[in-house]
């Protein structure tokens, strides 16, 4: 869209929705399906996830694990992108799922090894599981604080 700024080194996946005014600085790697709202800065380095969706007007300092809503500032995990995933197929019980992941990793007040070693344990693999497993354990910024944790 308009004003949208895509610096070098950037790489912007399939299908992804990137409104006015962003600014995306050097070296960004956004996956398919993403979207990020207007007037978002997007620090360089960082990795937007498939199917994300990014508030407007946010300042992208972290990294966004795949199928979550990010938001606020500092930018924080606000939930996963349920209308989205269930747009593009995803059932019920594969949503929730990821709604399950996500609650060990952002509300559980769990460091990141922990979590992950949770739910390595108790869910069975999954494309989505390893998606989110393989995203997060090789962030190099680190991912976007829960809600009420930053």
């Amino acid at each position: 869209m308009a004003y949208v700024h895509v610096a070098h080194d950037c790489v912007i996946g399939d299908n992804v929705i990137i409104a006015n005014s962003v600014q995306l600085a050097g070296h960004i790697n956004v996956y398919d399906h993403a979207f990020i709202g207007g007037t978002s800065a997007v620090h360089q380095f960082v990795e937007i996830g498939a199917h994300c969706m990014v508030s407007g007007g946010s300042l992208v300092r972290k990294d966004v694990p795949p199928f979550t809503k990010a938001g606020r500032e500092p930018l924080s995990y606000i939930g996963i992108n349920s209308v989205g995933l269930r747009r593009r197929g995803y059932s019920a019980e594969t949503i929730n799922e990821i709604q399950e992941i996500y609650r060990i990793i952002f509300l559980k007040k769990y460091n990141i090894t922990k979590a992950l070693d949770i739910i390595e344990a108790e869910f069975n693999p999954t494309v989505e599981r390893d998606e989110i497993i393989n995203f997060v354990s090789n962030s190099q910024r680190g991912i976007m604080k829960g809600f009420g944790n930053s």
